[in-house]
Order: C-alpha cells, then sequence, then structure tokens
C-alpha cells in the first residue's frame, strides 16, 4: 500500500464544508416545503392546522411522505456533496466518510429547520391524545363539571363554586310541607328557580361523584318536586330515581366514549409517528448516498477552458 504524504495545513483543514452543508440543507428544506404545500393541494396531507385527527394516516400519505424525503433529502444531499471543497491530499475512504457526513448533515439542519417552522402542524399530528386525554378528565369528574354550571348560573350574584356549598345547603336545608295530590305548584317565598336549579345541581354532582344519591338527599329532592309540581311524595322520589338514572347513564356514557377517542387518538397518533419515523429515517439514508454521488462528480468535474487563438 502506497501511503500518501500529507502537509500540515492538510492536516490541520476541517473536515466540514459547512458553506455546503447550509447550501443543501437550505434547499432540502425548500423543497420540502413546496412539496408540502403541493400535497395539501393534492388532498394528500393529514395535517389540518384548525383540527386534531384521531385517524390514521392512510396509504397516499405514507407514499407522499416517503416521496418528499426521497426528492428533499437527495437534493440537499447531492449539493452538500457537490458544492464542498476538493480534498486532493485525503485517501479515497476518508473522502468518501466524509462525503456520507457532509449528506447526512445536511438532512439534519434541514429537517430541524422544517420541524422549526412547522411546529403547529407536527402537534396536530401528535397531541391528539393529549386532547383527548382532556376530554377524559373532563367527563371523569362530573362534580367539576356541574359545579362549572351552577357558578355560572350564580354569575350574576358574584358567587364562586365551593366543594362545601354542598354541605352548607345541608345545614340550612328547610322542611317544606308535601303538597297534596293535584294542587298547583307552590314556590317558597325569596326562592327563586334558579336556586333550587343550583341546590339540585349541586347535589346530584355530589351523587354522581359518590355513585348514589343518599337516603337524605333523595328525601329532600322528592319534597321540593311535590311542592312545586303537586305529585305525591312517593311519586316524586320515583321521578327523582328515574332523572337521576339517566343523568348518570349520561355521566357513564360520556366517560366511556371519551376514553374511547383517547385510544383511538392514541392508536392514530403512534401510527403516524412510526411512519414518519419510517421516512425520515429513508431522508438521512438517501441525502448521505447522494452526497456520494455529488462528491464523486466534484473531484472528477471537467474543467472547460476557452481556447483562444
Amino acid at each position: 500500500m502506497q501511503a500518501t504524504q500529507l502537509s500540515v495545513s492538510d492536516l490541520n483543514n476541517p473536515g466540514v464544508s459547512w458553506g455546503a452543508v447550509l447550501a443543501g440543507a437550505a434547499a432540502a428544506a425548500a423543497l420540502s416545503f413546496i412539496l408540502l404545500i403541493l400535497g395539501v393541494g393534492l388532498g394528500l396531507s393529514s395535517v389540518s392546522p384548525w383540527s386534531f385527527n384521531a385517524t390514521a394516516i392512510g396509504v397516499s400519505t405514507i407514499a407522499w411522505l416517503a416521496f418528499m424525503q426521497l426528492a428533499a433529502s437527495g437534493i440537499g444531499g447531492y449539493m452538500a456533496g457537490r458544492l464542498r471543497v476538493k480534498w486532493s491530499a485525503i485517501h479515497t475512504d476518508e473522502v468518501h466518510f466524509r462525503d456520507t457526513a457532509h449528506g447526512l448533515l445536511a438532512w439534519a439542519v434541514a429537517t430541524l429547520v422544517t420541524v422549526a417552522l412547522l411546529a403547529g402542524g407536527t402537534r396536530a399530528v401528535l397531541s391528539g391524545a393529549i386532547d383527548a386525554g382532556s376530554g377524559v378528565a373532563a367527563a371523569v369528574s362530573p362534580v367539576a363539571a356541574a359545579g362549572a354550571g351552577a357558578a355560572g348560573a350564580k354569575a350574576g350574584e358574584g358567587s364562586s363554586a365551593n366543594p362545601l356549598d354542598y354541605f352548607s345547603d345541608m345545614l340550612l336545608r328547610a322542611a317544606p310541607a308535601p303538597a297534596a295530590a293535584g294542587t298547583p305548584a307552590v314556590t317558597d317565598s325569596g326562592v327563586t328557580v334558579a336556586d333550587q336549579r343550583v341546590e339540585i345541581g349541586k347535589i346530584f354532582a355530589t351523587g354522581l361523584s359518590t355513585g348514589s344519591l343518599s337516603a337524605d338527599d333523595r328525601a329532600y329532592l322528592g319534597q321540593l318536586v311535590a311542592k312545586r309540581t303537586g305529585l305525591t311524595q312517593a311519586e316524586a322520589e320515583a321521578r327523582v330515581d328515574a332523572v337521576y338514572g339517566r343523568a348518570a347513564k349520561a355521566a357513564a356514557d360520556a366517560k366511556a366514549a371519551a376514553q374511547q377517542a383517547a385510544e383511538t387518538a392514541r392508536k392514530a397518533g403512534a401510527h403516524t409517528a412510526l411512519w414518519m419515523f419510517v421516512a425520515l429515517l429513508l431522508g438521512a439514508f438517501v441525502a448521505s448516498l447522494a452526497a456520494t454521488f455529488g462528491g464523486r462528480q466534484r473531484d472528477h468535474e471537467r474543467v472547460l477552458r476557452h481556447v483562444t487563438i
């Protein structure tokens, strides 16, 4: 094997041509953006800036992502290899390694720039499970939802929801006499329908959080319904049981729907992230390979000189 004598200047020269790397990265990022806009125009994009998707990306979107990475990474890597300086006194294996590194660096810089510019779209793809999970939290906590509704109903009076309001109302409950059957609805003086609705909402919220209405709450609600509607105490309590059952079923259905939505969004996010990883890995390989082609052509360039006779 023949050894190559290197000078001190050759040994001290940097092995990375950052100008070529940045040029290739700029070309790759710009081409990625152009192809992304084209994909949106053709309906091949699964990323919506206005809403979060809970469905996995389709075959056409996967193919378009792969094509984007092939085209943009190939052009960027080729330019990074073709525009770098010529290493005349470097071994062929070292030149091949440096060209590969230039292509990989150009792909990495272009990827970082593209992710920074499309941060909103990346969130739309990957955070569907997070937003659906917040829906699960809202469905699991009917007390917070009912408390918020009660606070909204009392907003005009400047009050706010307090977990102890339920127990305070329990202490201050009056004992309304049950109305006779067939008598018209009667309301207590100074007690508005809005106040009664707020109190009933607190009682229902506490019952939904514990799983059932207590006997005292059931009897009290029956008295309120009987006095307002003219029903007997037994009929009023039967209506309370029926309405509470419907409210509990609605809360359970909302919780199940939110959990299903969160699971669907999680699977869609995992599927999307997996194929994006494959596409990016393919882009890194293509950029490194294209840089070796560009570097080889750079070292074997033909310089045409104008000859004057």
